[in-house]
C-alpha cells in the first residue's frame, strides 16, 4: 500500500493496468521502498503538530491505521522547534516539525533540516517551498475580515480594507506588536494602501484613522468575545475566522478575504537532519502533501497549499472560502525587511495609532 488519497485508486493499481509512465512507475517504486522503510521504523515523533491544530489528529490516525506508525507530539512554538533541533543534535527526540513560514529558511540556516521532495512537489507553488526540499508549506493562512451580521447592517459590511474607512462599526485587530496574527493584519492593510514589508506606514495610517473616529476596538479577537457580541468586525487568519464562525453560529458571521489585498502566510514541515525515524518523517510529509492529507488539513479549516489542484469533497469545501477570494492575497516577499518592521511595530503602534484612541 502506498501514500495516496484513500478516496482515489492507488498508484499501484494504476501501474498494474499500464496507466503510468515509466518515470511514474519508478516514482511509485521509490515510494513503496520508503513505505517499507518507514514501517520498519514504526514510529514518528513530531513537535508543534498537536491533534487540536489544523486537524493533525486525522493525519496521525491515518498514518497509524494505514502504515502502522505510532505517533507522539510535543507542542511548542516555531522558534522553540528550531532551537530544540539545534540543541539536541545527534540525540534528536523529534523527527518532524511544523513551523511558521519565516522559520523554514531559519531552520535551513541553522543546519537542522534534511531535504525530501514529495511526489506532489510540482503542485506546490515556488514561493511556498525551499528549492532543495528542506521545507515546504502544507497549508496557508490569509488575513480575513470576520463580520458579525447581527451587529453590522448588510449595506455596511466591508469587503476590503478601503471599506473599513467608511463604516460606523468598530474594528478589532488584536494585540499588535505581540501576536503574529495582528502584526500580519497591519501588513495586509499596508499592502492594500501601497505599502510593503519595509513600509507599514499606510497600514498604520488606516488604524490611526479608525482610532481617531473612535472605531478601533481593543477587545481581544477571541472566540469568547465574538460569541458575546463584543466584536463587530475583526481581522483574523482565515482558518481561525472560519473555525470560530462554525463553532459559534455559521449564519451569524460572514468571512471574506479583503478584495484590495491581503497577506498569505502558512506553516511548513521541517524534517530533523538527525531524525531517529527519518523514513517515517518523510512518509509523514508525503502523506501531508497527498490528496488525503490535504483534505485532512482542510477539514481543520486550514487552506491546503495544493488547493488549486484539488477537488475537495463537498462537506469539506463548505468549510473553506472559494479560491477566487484569494486573488489579491500575496505572500511575504522580503523576510528581512518584515523582520525589521515587526521589531519596531510595537512602538509604532503606540506612538502612531493608540495615541489617537478616544
Amino acid at each position: 500500500m502506498i501514500v495516496t488519497s484513500l478516496r482515489y485508486p492507488t498508484l499501484t493499481a494504476l501501474a498494474c493496468v499500464g496507466l503510468l509512465s515509466t518515470a511514474a512507475q519508478a516514482n511509485t517504486a521509490e515510494l513503496e521502498s520508503l513505505i517499507e522503510a518507514a514501517k520498519q521504523e514504526g514510529h514518528v515523533d513530531s513537535v508543534g503538530m498537536p491533534d487540536t491544530w489544523a486537524n493533525w489528529k486525522d493525519t496521525w490516525a491515518d498514518l497509524e491505521s494505514v502504515y502502522g506508525l505510532a505517533h507522539t507530539d510535543t507542542d511548542m512554538s516555531s522558534a522553540e522547534e528550531v532551537a530544540k533541533f539545534k540543541a539536541e543534535g545527534e540525540n534528536a527526540t523529534a523527527d518532524i516539525g511544523d513551523v511558521g513560514f519565516a522559520f523554514g529558511p531559519i531552520a535551513v540556516q541553522q543546519g537542522v533540516t534534511q531535504p525530501y521532495k514529495p511526489t506532489t512537489w510540482d503542485e506546490i507553488p515556488d514561493w511556498a517551498k525551499d528549492e532543495d526540499g528542506h521545507w515546504m508549506l502544507g497549508y496557508t493562512g490569509t488575513i480575513a475580515l470576520m463580520i458579525n451580521k447581527n451587529l453590522v447592517e448588510e449595506d455596511q459590511r466591508p469587503s476590503s480594507f478601503a471599506d473599513l474607512r467608511e463604516g460606523d462599526y468598530s474594528v478589532s485587530v488584536g494585540a499588535v506588536g505581540q501576536a503574529s496574527q495582528a502584526n500580519n493584519a497591519v501588513l495586509a492593510a499596508a499592502y492594500a494602501a501601497g505599502g510593503d514589508e519595509a513600509n507599514l506606514a499606510p497600514g498604520l495610517e488606516l488604524f490611526a484613522e479608525l482610532a481617531e473616529q473612535g472605531r478601533l476596538s481593543l477587545a481581544d479577537v477571541s472566540i469568547a468575545n465574538l460569541e458575546k457580541g463584543e466584536v463587530e468586525v475583526a481581522l483574523l487568519w482565515d482558518f481561525n475566522a472560519l473555525n470560530y464562525r462554525d463553532q459559534i453560529d455559521r449564519d451569524a458571521f460572514e468571512v471574506v478575504i479583503p478584495s484590495d489585498a491581503s497577506v498569505t502566510s502558512g506553516y511548513a514541515t521541517i524534517i530533523n537532519t538527525h531524525a531517529q525515524h527519518p523514513n517515517a518523517a518523510k512518509l509523514a510529509r508525503e502523506y501531508i502533501l497527498s490528496d488525503e492529507g490535504q483534505f485532512n488539513l482542510a477539514e481543520g479549516y486550514a487552506r491546503p497549499i495544493r488547493a488549486e489542484h484539488l477537488t475537495l469533497p463537498d462537506d469539506i469545501a463548505a468549510k473553506l472560502l472559494p479560491n477566487e477570494q484569494y486573488a489579491s492575497a500575496r505572500p511575504i516577499q522580503d523576510f528581512a525587511a518584515w523582520e525589521q518592521s515587526a521589531k519596531v511595530l510595537p512602538r509604532q503602534w503606540q506612538s502612531e495609532v493608540l495615541i489617537h484612541q478616544q
